[in-house]
């Protein structure tokens, strides 16, 4: 369920085109190979955590400090996104994994709206071993790694790489990329890749 629902997420949280082109990832520091994880040694992943729900969402390279909305699937299977009109908030997917616990957890949010630049912006921009805290309702801080960071045509979306079960407890970022065209949307998806690790929250 959680398969389908990310499937479409790309079609769903729309974005308007406004207020210039957000940052790519660098194609050429994609991570080599089908391998999905990269850390350092002060970067081991980490024992997953009981589950707790998640309140809010930090990412201190990129200014991003956001609280999270839980979000479902709608009677078709697709995942419904945080409301378009809120810039500052990210939604993680309440039917699938905590951030923090074993397996993917999934966290989407709008790259812009009518306005111009929303949470995710610049979410392309991330670099490998940049760090994304989550806070939590049990007062514990889930401190992700980033591991790579790609782009990916909807049509060529690779939903077994990014939601497929994993033993570490997991994070996917989600947000619109790939390039603009009138009239179709932005015609991909960035997508975020890091691992719990054991170092302390800045």
């Amino acid at each position: 369920m959680v398969a389908r629902g990310a499937l479409v997420l790309g079609l769903v949280i729309a974005g308007r085109g406004v207020g210039g082109a957000p940052p790519q990832p660098d194609a050429s520091a994609a991570t080599a190979g089908d391998g999905v994880y990269w850390y350092a040694d002060q970067d081991r992943p980490a024992p997953p955590l009981p589950a707790s729900k998640p309140l809010r969402v930090r990412i201190p390279s990129i200014g991003v400090d956001a609280p999270l909305t839980a979000l479902s699937l709608d009677r078709a299977g697709t995942l419904r996104p945080p409301p378009e009109e809120q810039r500052n908030l990210a939604g993680w997917y309440a039917g699938g994994t905590a951030p923090g616990s074993a397996g993917p957890a999934i966290v989407a949010g709008h790259v812009d709206n009518a306005h111009g630049p929303a949470v995710f912006y610049a979410l392309g921009s991330l670099q490998q071993g940049a760090t994304v805290d989550v806070l939590r309702a049990d007062h514990r801080t889930a401190v992700f790694v980033v591991d790579r960071v790609q782009v990916f045509t909807k049509d060529a979306f690779p939903d077994k790489l990014v939601y497929g079960p994993t033993p570490l407890a997991a994070l996917r970022l989600i947000t619109c990329g790939g390039g603009y065209r009138r009239g179709q949307g932005y015609l991909g998806n960035v997508v975020v890749f890091a691992h719990l690790a054991s170092r302390p929250a800045d």
